[in-house]
Order: C-alpha cells, then structure tokens, then sequence
C-alpha cells in the first residue's frame, strides 16, 4: 500500500470488531467455528439447507469477511495495519477454501467469496515474510479443530498358542 496508515483506518477496525461483537453475529460466528466443515457441495447443502439459521450464519459470517476484504481491496482499509491486527478472515479462508470451487460452480458465478481469496493469498504471503512456519501450522490447527474425528483403528489382538 502507497500510504501510511492513518486515523481513519484504525476507526474503521474499531467499528469492524464492534460489529463482530453484535449478538446475532457472534452466535453465527461461534456456529461457524465450532460447526461448520464443509468441504463438498452436498455436505454444505446437508449442513446448511435454505431457510435454516445454519445458512443464515454462514451467509452472515461469510459476507461480513468479503465486505471487510473488499474494503482493504480497494485500499479503504490499510492493508498492513489490518494484517497486524486481524486474522479471524484466514481462519474463514480455511473453513471455506476446498468449498468455494463447488459453490462457484454450482452458483455460476466465479467471484464468489473472491475479495477474501484475495486478502486470504496476501495475508498468507504476508505471514511467510515474518514467520515462514507460521501458516502451514495455523492452516493444520483449523482444519483439525472440530473435525470429525478419525475412526480408531482395529484392535489387534495378539495370538496365542
């Protein structure tokens, strides 16, 4: 970014965390973090069926990243200083990554969700300036946080003669 940032980025953080904080938006927000594993089209469908509060959450969580991504986008909202200050929009990234090829294709619009796959490449590329390992660890603990967990393997029980 050509400028420095300035007071009005840092309101519009302010006003951005206070938006998170309403009610409504929290409880989608702890839903999505919990509960939201979709990685196919019929397992997002299955989970969060038209007219269920589970896709209203996940329409709320979701455009509420891409109007912040959009902001920093067009340089609204100073890059740097909100890669400083936030991260919650990689976390998303990471929830809805392997999901978005099926929802574009199914919606037939290819720039769904596409200022936070923007903002989510930079932030990523941003982190691998400042601490190379960083990622490839955040990106394992979300995926693995709330997953179904693997089936145990068999018991092998030893044999005696």
């Amino acid at each position: 970014m050509d400028r420095e940032p300035n007071h009005e980025d840092a309101n519009l953080i302010l006003r951005l965390y206070e938006m998170r904080r309403e009610p409504r938006m929290r409880e989608a927000r702890r839903w999505f973090a919990t509960s939201f594993h979709a990685t196919t089209l019929e397992a997002f469908q299955r989970l969060c069926p038209p007219g269920s509060e589970e896709n209203a959450s996940y329409r709320m969580v979701t455009s509420y990243w891409e109007m912040v991504a959009s902001f920093v986008n067009r340089g609204i909202l100073h890059e740097e200083l909100y890669f400083e200050t936030g991260g919650e929009l990689l976390f998303v990234w990471e929830r809805i990554s392997d999901l978005l090829p099926h929802l574009r294709a199914s919606q037939k619009n290819p720039k769904t969700l596409a200022n936070v796959e923007a903002v989510a490449g930079r932030f990523q590329a941003w982190w691998g300036e400042r601490a190379p390992d960083f990622y490839a660890q955040f990106r394992n603990n979300v995926r693995a946080a709330g997953a179904p967990p693997k089936p145990a393997p068999p018991l092998e029980i030893p044999h005696t003669d």
